[in-house]
């Protein structure tokens, strides 16, 4: 079984990377196409080690209300349950209304005031997150999500 999540993980992080090589050097996001439809955002956060306890904080506190003030909706957040990846992990999708919508929504989020203060606010015990992955999809037509 360990094996087995070990190969699949790899496997995921080899695909991340190949997605990687079409991200932004200047942003850090991957480029998107422009389109209209409903994009959503596979996004992985490895955390410094004992950080992950900081990055939910942030989360509960400011994130997920953020995210949802600049036109992003929060679909969903886990931990691994996997013990090698569980204590500095955070993965979460995120919807954006279409391509265009989501460069917008995060350049708005990140311009955010609040959002400025309450990243620097939380890195006042150090660095949270040592490494970011983000995925843009887009549903298949036979996807519950379309």
């Amino acid at each position: 079984m360990k094996q087995a999540l070990t190969i699949l993980i790899s496997s995921f992080l080899f695909f991340a990377s190949v997605l990687m090589l079409n991200f932004s050097p200047d942003s850090g996001e991957q480029l998107i196409e422009s389109n209209t439809d409903k994009v959503y955002e596979l996004r992985t956060y490895t955390t410094h080690d004992g950080r992950l306890e900081a990055l939910h904080r942030r989360f509960e506190d400011h994130t997920l209300r953020l995210f949802e003030k600049h036109g992003m909706t929060n679909i969903g957040y886990w931990v691994p349950s996997d013990p090698e990846l569980r204590e500095n992990t955070l993965i979460f999708i995120l919807m954006h209304e279409s391509a265009d919508a989501a460069r917008a929504n995060w350049d708005a989020f990140r311009a955010d005031p609040e959002w400025q203060q309450a990243y620097k606010d939380s890195h006042a015990d150090g660095v949270i997150v040592a490494q970011a992955v983000s995925v843009y999809m887009n549903a298949t037509e036979y996807s519950v999500m379309k």
